[in-house]
Parts: structure tokens; C-alpha cells; sequence
């Protein structure tokens, strides 16, 4: 497996890869995903021989936030180490910024990848209480 930085990705692997793991509402827009993975501050992918088997993304001003927009991982290499090293790169890369963040569902198994990767849930927080405010397009939430 090979984990690089890169500046930009082809359309057609990069829907693969989301389809891979039902990321729809990105597939549906092919040349958007392309265009909002590719206008990312940092792109990091995971290969094996030549295919994309997974990537992260972040969105940062380089000084007070990061903010992960993406990770992931075909369904057939996850749990093998490919996200752990994608994530690794990203917290490494932006080490001297202040906030590193990111949004995700509440699936028990991101949840405890993420608090390994040494992430804290801002809803088991007690000493600093934070918030989170959202607005997704086209989507009512509740």
C-alpha cells in the first residue's frame, strides 16, 4: 500500500471510491466531487498497485482550524490499516493548527475509530462544552 499527497484525482476513480462505500450524495454529482475534492487545502490517498483504495481530505486556513472532510476506505481494505494511516497523515500534517475537527455519523464503529485516532466526541465533553450547528442542503434535520 502506498499513502501519498496528491493535488488532484480523476473523476472516474473518485466515484468508484464513494460508491464503494455508499456515499450517494456524492456520486450523484460526479464533477462536483471531483471539483470539491479537489479544491481541498490537502488530499491524501492510499493505493495498492495503481487503484485507489482510499482517501482523506481537509479543508484548512492553516492556523486556527482543519477540518476533515473526508476519510475513507473501499469496503473491501477497511480494517486493514488503510484509514489509521490516512488519518495519521492528515493529524500530522496539521499539527500546528489549533482546532482539527470533523463531522461524522454516529455508527459505534466511526465513533470508536475516531476516539482512537485520539479524537474526543464533543457530546461526552464536561469540562469544555462545545456545540456543533450544522445545515445541510436540501435536508431537513431533526
Amino acid at each position: 500500500m502506498q499513502i501519498q499527497e496528491v493535488q488532484e484525482l480523476g473523476t472516474e476513480e473518485l466515484v468508484e471510491l464513494y460508491s464503494s462505500v455508499g456515499w450517494d450524495a456524492y456520486t450523484d454529482d460526479p464533477e462536483g466531487l471531483t471539483r470539491a475534492v479537489c479544491s481541498s487545502t490537502y488530499i491524501v490517498t492510499a493505493r495498492k498497485d495503481s487503484a485507489l483504495i482510499g482517501l482523506a481530505r481537509v479543508i484548512s486556513d492553516e492556523v486556527s482550524i482543519a477540518y476533515l472532510q473526508d476519510v475513507l476506505v473501499d469496503s473491501g481494505f477497511q480494517g486493514s490499516g488503510v484509514g489509521r494511516a490516512l488519518m495519521e497523515a492528515c493529524m500530522e500534517r496539521f499539527a500546528h493548527v489549533r482546532a482539527f475537527v470533523l463531522m461524522t455519523d454516529d455508527s459505534s464503529r466511526q465513533l470508536r475509530f475516531y476516539e482512537k485516532m485520539g479524537l474526543s466526541n464533543t457530546r461526552t465533553l464536561t469540562r469544555v462544552q462545545l456545540n456543533t450547528f450544522v445545515r445541510f442542503k436540501g435536508v431537513e434535520l431533526s
